[in-house]
C-alpha cells in the first residue's frame, strides 16, 4: 500500500495514516483498497446502508479515485463511502463534467479498533491509466482533511492533473 499525505492546510486530528492501493484484476477491473488508521472514535464514519448511488459524498468521509486514460484531459471520478454508497462522474476536462452511470461497484468495509479498511472494484478501460488516489476524512466536529498521493496546489484539489501520480499499465 502507498501512504497518502494530508494536505498541509487540513491536518486530521486522530488519524495516524491513510494508505491506498490499486491493481488490475484478472478480469480487467480496477481493485482499490484504502486503510485509514487512527482513533476511529474521533471520526464521523457514516453508518452502513443498502448499497446505492449517493450524492455529495466528498463532503464527508469517503475514499476517492480519479482515473485518466493516456495523456488526454478527460478523466473519471469515483467516490466510495463506508456507508456503501458510491458516486461516479465523467469529466471532459478539468472540472467540466457530469454524473456517470456505472454498474454497481463492489464495496466492502471492515473496521477494527485502530483502522477502517474500504475495498472497491470498478470497471475500467484496458489501457494505461493515470490515477489520483485520495481520501476525505471527517472528524466528529465536522472538520475535513484531504489526503492524496500528491497535492500540487496550495489548496486541496483532487481534480488537478498534477495529482494523477500513479500509473497502471
Amino acid at each position: 500500500m502507498i501512504a497518502l499525505a494530508p494536505h498541509p492546510q487540513t491536518p486530521a486530528a486522530g488519524v495516524r495514516g491513510v494508505h491506498a492501493a490499486a491493481a488490475r484484476t484478472p478480469h480487467g477491473r480496477l481493485a482499490l483498497r484504502y486503510r485509514i488508521e487512527g482513533d476511529l472514535e474521533r471520526l464521523r464514519i457514516p453508518p452502513p446502508r443498502a448499497p446505492a448511488p449517493g450524492e455529495r459524498l466528498w463532503q464527508h468521509l469517503c475514499c476517492e479515485v480519479f482515473v485518466a486514460s493516456g495523456s488526454g484531459s478527460a478523466y473519471r471520478e469515483f467516490n466510495f463511502s463506508p456507508s456503501g454508497e458510491w458516486a461516479a462522474y465523467a469529466f471532459e476536462r478539468y472540472r467540466e463534467g457530469a454524473p456517470l452511470a456505472v454498474p454497481d461497484p463492489a464495496i466492502a468495509v471492515r473496521t477494527d479498533a485502530a483502522a477502517l479498511e474500504l475495498s472497491a472494484t470498478i470497471a475500467v478501460e484496458r489501457v494505461l491509466l493515470r490515477l489520483a488516489l485520495c481520501a476525505v476524512i471527517e472528524a466528529k466536529d465536522g472538520a475535513l482533511s484531504y489526503w492524496a498521493l500528491r497535492h500540487p496546489e496550495p489548496r486541496p484539489d483532487f481534480h488537478h492533473p498534477g495529482g494523477f501520480a500513479l500509473e497502471i499499465a
